[in-house]
C-alpha cells in the first residue's frame, strides 16, 4: 500500500502506487479555488502606452498559456479577470466600472503599468489618479511600463491569492539582482573639457 503523511491544516495524504486504485478527500472550496487559478478568462482593457508589453506579454517568449491566462475574451460577460492596461482618463472611469459590474463572479483586477496604479506622471484633473478610486484592485504591478518579468510575478502572485482565497490587494515588489553590489557600480558622468 501507498506511503500516509500529514499533510498542513489537519488534512491527511496518502501516495498510491501505479497499480493500485483509490480515492481523493478535499475540501470543495480549495478544489473549486485550483480550478479557478488556472481557467483566468481574461479581458484586456487597454488604453495606452502599456499595451505594447501587453503584447509581448501575449506572445510565445513569455507565454501566458503556461499559467492558465491565455484566452482573451472581449466580452466582460465571459471574462474573471479585468486587465487595466494604461492610462485611465475620468470620462473612461465611468465605462471602466460599467464594465467590471459586467463581468462574472468571482472577478479580479489587475492594474499594469504605473499609470493605471496611480495615475502615473499625470497629475492633473483630467487622469484618474490610480483606478483604485472606482473599482477594486487585486494585484498592482508597478512600472513605466512593466517589465514582462514584473507581469508573471504579478500574474503568479495572483494565481497564489485565487488558491488561499486571499481578496486583499497585493503590490508586485521590484526584484534586486544579487550579482550587482552597491559598491560594484559604475557612476556616469560629463567629461571634463579642461584643456
Amino acid at each position: 500500500m501507498g506511503e500516509v503523511t500529514s499533510g498542513g491544516a489537519g488534512t491527511t495524504i496518502q501516495v498510491l502506487e501505479g497499480s493500485e486504485t483509490g480515492f481523493a478527500t478535499t475540501r470543495f472550496n480549495d478544489l473549486l479555488n485550483w480550478a479557478r487559478k488556472y481557467s483566468l478568462f481574461q479581458y484586456p482593457f487597454i488604453t495606452a502606452c502599456c499595451a505594447m508589453e501587453f503584447m509581448a506579454m501575449a506572445s510565445p517568449r513569455f507565454d501566458m498559456a503556461r499559467f492558465g491566462a491565455e484566452a482573451p475574451r472581449f466580452s466582460p460577460r465571459q471574462s474573471d479577470l479585468l486587465w487595466v492596461v494604461g492610462t485611465i482618463s475620468q470620462r473612461q472611469a465611468p465605462a471602466l466600472k460599467r464594465i467590471y459590474e459586467q463581468m462574472a463572479d468571482p472577478k479580479y483586477v489587475f492594474a499594469f503599468g504605473t499609470c493605471a496604479s496611480c495615475g502615473g506622471f499625470y497629475d492633473n484633473y483630467t487622469t484618474l489618479a490610480g483606478i483604485d478610486k472606482v473599482i477594486p484592485v487585486d494585484v498592482y504591478v508597478p512600472g513605466c511600463p512593466p517589465r514582462p518579468e514584473a507581469v508573471i510575478d504579478g500574474l503568479l502572485l495572483l494565481q497564489d491569492k485565487i488558491a488561499r482565497g486571499d481578496r486583499t490587494p497585493a503590490i508586485v515588489k521590484p526584484r534586486r539582482d544579487p550579482t550587482v553590489q552597491a559598491g560594484n557600480l559604475v557612476r556616469l558622468g560629463k567629461k571634463s573639457t579642461a584643456t
